[in-house]
């Protein structure tokens, strides 16, 4: 019996690449599409069982996605040169959706936007490195409708990151008659922190000297989020 599995021992209409020829990317699974990309396995583990272990590891596709070199590197099987290659396609991917949401706030103009939700979607795909906290800030004109999207700064959340004018350039260059900010959490928790309590203090008593209202301070983690005014925490 052979110790070592192999996408050799598997029938040929079960291999992932005769698969994902015959039926399509979009139907066959992520393990399947993870193992075409990677290409082979290494001495005692398959490309499959490679392709499961970042599931297993990171949880789900969205996981991997969001996980750097170094921690890509951490899974069995997994060197430096395969994990920069999946990191590459994934970074296409990343690009094409990010082309895709400044398409969508082009063509949706007309669409208000200001549930947590409908925030926590547009700034997403921004986020190039999940274990970096990069703020936003999001314009939207007098009827709720999203103008842009503008990263003002990576790094850890304060007042020198996170100053009035920065924030407030943004929204004045378009126009916008109130904003948004969100930003992540590397830690994985949502929940604010004193640094975002005081930013958004700052940002709110600024807001009303500008004549630009903060509708929400929305904090994001890769699967959670948190609003700052559906928890009551928005200062009038």
């Amino acid at each position: 019996m052979k110790q070592n599995f192999t996408v050799r021992d598997m029938p040929v209409e079960e291999r992932p690449r005769e698969r994902l020829v015959k039926y399509g990317a979009g139907s066959v699974s992520a393990q399947e599409l993870i193992a075409v990309v990677l290409g082979r396995g290494t001495a005692g583990l398959s490309v499959m069982q490679i392709a499961q272990n970042l599931l297993s590891c990171f949880g789900s596709l969205a996981g991997v996605v969001s996980a750097s070199v170094e921690e890509l590197q951490k899974v069995p099987g997994l060197g430096q040169a395969k994990a920069l290659q999946l990191k590459a396609c994934l970074e296409i991917a990343r690009r094409v959706v990010r082309e895709e949401t400044d398409s969508e706030v082009k063509r949706n103009k007309s669409k208000a936007v200001a549930a947590p939700e409908d925030i926590a979607r547009l700034v997403k795909p921004f986020i190039g490195d999940w274990q970096k906290e990069h703020f936003f800030v999001a314009s939207f004109d007098n009827r709720n409708r999203v103008l842009g999207v503008d990263l003002i700064g990576v790094g850890t959340l304060n007042a020198n990151l996170v100053h009035p004018r920065e924030t407030f350039d943004a929204a004045i260059r378009r126009h916008a008659a109130s904003i948004a900010v969100c930003h992540n959490h590397p830690s994985g928790d949502p929940n604010p922190s004193e640094a975002d309590l005081a930013v958004t203090k700052q940002i709110t008593e600024a807001g009303k000297l500008m004549g630009i209202g903060l509708l929400d301070h929305v904090v994001v983690s890769k699967t959670q989020l948190f609003s700052f005014r559906e928890n009551g925490l928005m200062r009038k």
